[in-house]
């Protein structure tokens, strides 16, 4: 029976389904050992992976409707104030996260003093997964508290039209240090501050998450907000999933053609990525309401509830983790090298099972269980942690 239901699971389930992959593809017990599904396209092109954290962004963009819509979309000052509370939250956050990975790298090292460890003001990388969710949370939420939601359309329009051309006349589909978005990057950051990444051997000094790519990235979480309006406005389940069905195939057809004039590519966030991404996250979650909130099969993915729920701690509960397990020294291997709770495991996985990608990936599978649990543990307390 289609009813309408206050809270759709669905859209938790499919919030906790890209936690848990983002969690899965960052963790791997050795990066040198990964299934190719698990891995980023090195370029240009679109792989599993690259579907996650654009998902995320969808879901925000979605879930942006519903918490704005508590304040009629009416821009005040205490909306803009909870508005910057969170965008400065969020890099704080990100910002935490990088300083926390250097010091842990440096504190365990020798001829490391820990003035040095503590110090990483100059490498600190000032963009990456949490700035960029501040930024376009920021942006998008200005833009439709501030804009007519019938402009809304035409605003994401313009600006994934405007960002190809830049693209396309400023090199930006090229592993480069011509490529636009490295030269703004690197003019107002520094490279010192940016993420440095390796194509066919060369290594560059590129951000996926840079000031330019950002652009697309608002363009993306207002396409979420779309959405959000959709399943606000139609009470039915059935036309909730028609209509997100139908808007979701038309961005995926729409960014597969474009591809062949657009290359579709993660890193560069083109054009083309963001039609198809928010037209196959769409899709998936007409799906997850047909079977969750529609047919009540819901035992199967009480798993990611967990994730769903407190979403963005328990990524940032993985993010400490990850470097605790990979960067405190356990001891002394018998090749006399020190190893880490990560690098034992995945040793330890790779010699029973006879394969060093399987257990790699048996690391990773473990690691989320291991996020899972602190979730549940706030799950059965009732402890929701709001980012």
């Amino acid at each position: 029976m289609a009813t309408q239901s206050k809270r759709l699971l669905s859209l938790d389930i499919l919030r906790g389904i890209t936690i848990a992959g983002m969690l899965l593809v960052n963790n791997p017990g050795s990066w040198g050992h990964i299934y190719a599904p698990l891995d980023h396209a090195e370029w240009i092109g679109l792989t599993p992976t690259d579907l996650v954290f654009p998902f995320f962004m969808f879901v925000m963009g979605v879930s942006m409707y519903f918490s704005l819509r508590k304040f009629n979309f009416q821009l005040s000052g205490h909306v803009f104030m909870k508005i910057a509370r969170r965008t400065i939250l969020l890099f704080l956050i990100g910002w935490a996260i990088f300083w926390f990975s250097f010091f842990m790298r440096h504190i365990f090292k020798p001829d490391c003093t820990l003035a040095e460890a503590v110090n990483c003001v100059d490498s600190l990388r000032i963009l990456g997964v949490f700035p960029r969710l501040a930024l376009t949370y920021f942006f998008g939420s200005m833009i439709v508290v501030t804009c007519r939601h019938k402009l809304v359309p035409w605003i994401i329009g313009g600006i994934l039209v405007v960002y190809a051309v830049i693209l396309y006349f400023g090199n930006g589909y090229e592993w480069s240090t011509d490529n636009i978005i490295a030269r703004i990057d690197t003019a107002v950051l520094g490279e010192n501050h940016m993420y440095h990444d390796t194509v066919d051997g060369l290594k560059l000094a590129f951000d996926p998450e840079g000031i330019l790519s950002t652009l697309p990235g608002i363009a993306h979480v207002l396409i979420g907000f779309m959405m959000g309006k959709t399943i606000i406005e139609h009470k039915d389940n059935f036309d909730r999933i028609n209509r997100l069905l139908l808007v979701g195939f038309a961005m995926l057809l729409g960014g597969w053609l474009l591809s062949y004039g657009v290359p579709c590519g993660k890193k560069v966030w083109s054009t083309s990525f963001v039609l198809i991404t928010c037209g196959l996250a769409s899709s998936v979650l007409a799906l997850l309401i047909y079977v969750i909130d529609v047919q009540g099969h819901h035992k199967w993915c009480r798993f990611f509830h967990v994730f769903g729920i407190n979403p963005l701690f328990l990524y940032l509960c993985g993010s400490v983790l990850s470097v605790v397990f990979s960067t405190v020294p356990l001891g002394t291997g018998a090749d006399g090298d020190v190893f880490t709770l990560r690098s034992g495991a995945y040793n330890l996985y790779s010699s029973l099972f006879g394969d060093e990608t399987l257990g790699s990936c048996i690391y990773a599978v473990i690691f989320i269980f291991v996020n899972w649990c602190v979730g549940e543990l706030l799950h059965r307390k009732n402890i929701i942690i709001k980012i």
